[in-house]
């Protein structure tokens, strides 16, 4: 016979548009225990299990915080609703909640009028972009005023609902069934409302329970937060007094973007890591959609993603972006290491670099995997007595992801070279994250800049490497890349028990890479926007302040890196300020679902100058 004995959830706490799937713990009639599900299309033995989800129903009008989602609402500002701010944006669930998130908020203001005065249309691409959809929200019949943007909220009891409702099959007073399989996504019309999940087995012939109906009640169903939309901050398009030109993404024809970001591994994302978050923001479910619902609103033309585990890969991310037009490749970190620290084959992760295929196809792919040119490294130079130890060192299993790419889009070429295709070298990687093995480090990037030499020699193409290099501004590895070479002197270099380092000489490439974001602290002119991109960098380093924010870190170790010589930056997503961030604690949080910051640069293609 077959019975069930457990069942519990991944969160109490189910928002909109994440599935849900509870864990069933089924003893079969043989007497094995296994999680595998036995549906009714598929009985053993005549049983099978029946799952129904229900909506509790009830009068009573429930509207979110949306500062703390899991809180009624009390109090909605008005400047939001007069400047058609996000409906949902607007409300909170204590004076004191609106008055300690009056710093942030008022942002919310600040961009809606932006919107409203310099185009009427982009305040939908800005704060759409990252709205949960068949929300039915309507702010319609509100005039648009934001003169006191800048002034004291203003506040208003919340007496209506953010989210409408709708009834669906009534299935006993106050239940109504909202969904028949193992599963269920909540939708818009759940927002407010309590979920219930009931399983039992069944006989498959009479459908008649077999057992006891287990039951679980979950919290109010929530919304998902939505953070306040990044715009692309031309550099390439800025006039004397520092005014954005508005049309010039639009007349960037032949540009192209590429997007870095780090998503954080499901692995390594755990509530002793990140304990300030909340565990329904940090389970994978919850943070896979709102990844996907950034990484979409972006509308980049390349993505290089880094710590995607090779099932995420496989069952979520590539077939989810394939239908947004994306082709994917793939690198599966080498799994010495990492399998022994996860424990699970399948969450081990990579480096994913995706692809419009409306704008590029593919022309060829290269794997770097590091432990292959350790192993190299060892037998070339370290003694057979140190090779143990050298291994033990080497062996991280980073890996690189190297893609050719051929555009679709004109370009300019120049005049000696009508016709001719363009093509692009995208790197992407994700060096080792140990702070004591500088030497590792260093060594992998000097080894994948060596890779990309000799496919610059053999081809006369443009590059970008990007990636999460676990290496901050000045370090040694940043050197190498921003500067074509390490100084003899460098402290870093003093870190080298192998001697693979010597001579410092050595460390050197002729590829001329230029960081993307180091545009932001070469800008000229004047204006609220380019000043707010400059105090988020580091004029020392010419670098963003950070990347990566935790509660207990906060540096910057991601980069997209470009040869200038065929390649000239446009536009790039601005970047974030701390304050902001620490809101809730660090990141992750339940608005920005990684430990890191995406990055993102538009870009346009120089006229050919052989290197």
């Amino acid at each position: 016979m077959l019975s069930v004995l457990r069942v519990h959830l991944p969160s109490e706490i189910p928002v909109i548009g994440c599935e849900i799937t509870p864990y069933v713990l089924l003893k079969r009639p043989d007497n094995s225990i296994s999680n595998e599900d036995v549906p009714e299309s598929a009985p053993i033995n005549g049983y099978c299990m029946r799952y129904k989800w229900y909506r509790v129903q009830s009068d009573q009008k429930f509207t979110v915080c949306s500062v703390h989602p899991t809180e009624q609402a009390t109090l909605q500002c008005l400047v939001c609703v007069k400047a058609k701010v996000p409906l949902a944006r607007s409300f909170h669930c204590t004076p004191t909640c609106f008055s300690d998130a009056w710093q942030h908020h008022r942002a919310l203001h600040e961009r809606a009028s932006t919107a409203s005065n310099e185009n009427g249309t982009e305040e939908e691409e800005m704060f759409g972009r990252f709205s949960s959809t068949g929300s039915g929200v309507k702010n319609a019949g509100i005039s648009a005023s934001t003169s006191n943007a800048g002034q004291s909220p203003s506040l208003t009891n919340a007496s209506t609902p953010i989210y409408p409702t709708t009834v669906a099959e009534r299935s006993g007073d106050g239940l109504f069934e909202v969904g028949r399989s193992r599963t269920y996504t909540p939708t818009a019309d759940d927002i407010g409302h309590f979920l219930k999940f009931e399983c039992v087995a069944i006989d498959a012939e009479t459908k008649l329970p077999i057992g006891n109906t287990n039951t679980i009640m979950m919290s109010r169903v929530i919304p998902a937060p939505t953070p306040i939309p990044r715009r692309m901050i031309p550099v390439n398009g800025v006039d004397v007094l520092g005014h954005m030109d508005p049309d010039s993404r639009i007349a960037s024809s032949g540009t192209f973007s590429i997007l870095s970001y780090n998503i954080l591994s499901d692995a390594y994302a755990t509530n002793e890591s990140y304990s300030y978050c909340p565990s329904w923001a940090l389970s994978w479910p919850y943070r896979r959609q709102n990844l996907l619902r950034e990484i979409i609103g972006y509308h980049a033309d390349i993505l290089c993603l880094q710590e995607v585990q090779s099932d995420h890969f496989e069952e979520f991310f590539a077939p989810e972006l394939d239908k947004h037009g994306y082709q994917a490749l793939y690198k599966k970190k080498t799994s010495e290491l990492v399998q022994v620290y996860i424990g699970n084959p399948n969450a081990v992760d990579g480096c994913a670099t995706f692809f419009r295929r409306d704008k590029f196809s593919h022309v060829k792919k290269y794997e770097v995997e590091f432990n292959k040119a350790a192993q190299s490294l060892t037998d070339a130079v370290i003694q057979p007595s140190q090779k143990k130890v050298a291994l033990s060192r080497l062996i991280k299993d980073n890996i690189a992801l190297i893609v050719v790419l051929e555009a679709k889009f004109s370009s300019n070429q120049g005049a000696d070279n009508p016709g001719k295709r363009q093509l692009l070298c995208v790197a992407n990687t994700h060096v080792n994250v140990h702070q004591d093995h500088k030497d590792v480090k260093l060594w992998q990037v000097h080894t994948l800049l060596k890779g990309l030499e000799k496919i610059a020699v053999s081809a006369d193409i443009p590059m970008l490497v990007c990636g999460d290099f676990n290496s901050v501004p000045g370090s040694a590895p940043h050197a190498l890349l921003a500067m074509g070479k390490v100084d003899q002197l460098h402290p870093d270099l003093a870190v080298d028990p192998l001697g693979i380092l010597r001579p410092a000489s050595k460390l050197t490439h002729q590829l001329p890479l230029v960081s993307a974001y180091s545009s932001f602290a070469r800008m000229m002119g004047i204006g609220h926007s380019l000043e707010r991109q400059r105090r988020r960098m580091d004029p020392t380093t010419n670098e963003p302040l950070f990347t990566n924010c935790t509660r207990d870190f906060i540096c910057t170790v991601d980069y997209i890196f470009y040869t200038a010589d065929s390649l000239t930056v446009e536009s790039l997503l601005e970047l974030l300020d701390e304050e902001s961030l620490r809101k809730d604690t660090a990141l992750p949080s339940a608005e920005w679902s990684s430990d890191h910051l995406a990055l993102l640069a538009e870009f346009r293609c120089k006229p050919r100058v052989r290197r």
